[in-house]
């Protein structure tokens, strides 16, 4: 029993090494790319036309870093079944497995809310720029 889990611990070392080109690739690209991207969406313009080209401009950000976010998911799944296995060998492929997960899953998190927020600041603009001819026309009537 003894040989054939260490054979399956060496099968998934093997595995991971694999793998991990994946992770290193999704790993750069967030870092070098991803994350200076996301910033510059902090501050959003004050106009609905610049607004949407933001917008425009995300959406185009956002599939190219979707799919990173998707293939940095299936190279995960593949590495599932680390967490069976304790043993001081595997251990520093499960701290480096969980250093890519959580950058992942950070950077995930952060494009879902960045997604968000554009939409909804977008959606706002668009409601004030219908509604802010009846609120003119209204304080102008309440003026006369």
């Amino acid at each position: 029993m003894l040989s054939n889990k260490r054979i399956q611990e060496l099968e998934l070392v093997m595995e991971f090494e694999k793998v991990e080109e994946c992770f290193k690739e999704v790993s750069s690209w967030i870092e070098n790319v991803g994350r200076k991207r996301l910033k510059e969406t902090v501050n959003l313009d004050d106009s609905l036309e610049m607004l949407l080209r933001a917008q425009k401009q995300f959406k185009e950000f956002d599939l190219v870093a979707s799919e990173y976010c998707r293939r940095g998911q299936e190279a995960l799944k593949k590495m599932n079944r680390w967490e069976d296995f304790s043993s001081v060998d595997v251990q520093s492929y499960r701290l480096k497995l969980q250093t890519y997960k959580d950058q992942l899953d950070e950077f995930c998190t952060q494009l879902d809310e960045t997604r968000h927020r554009v939409c909804e600041t977008v959606r706002l603009y668009e409601f004030f720029d219908k509604v802010r001819p009846g609120i003119c026309c209204t304080e102008e009537g309440v003026k006369s």
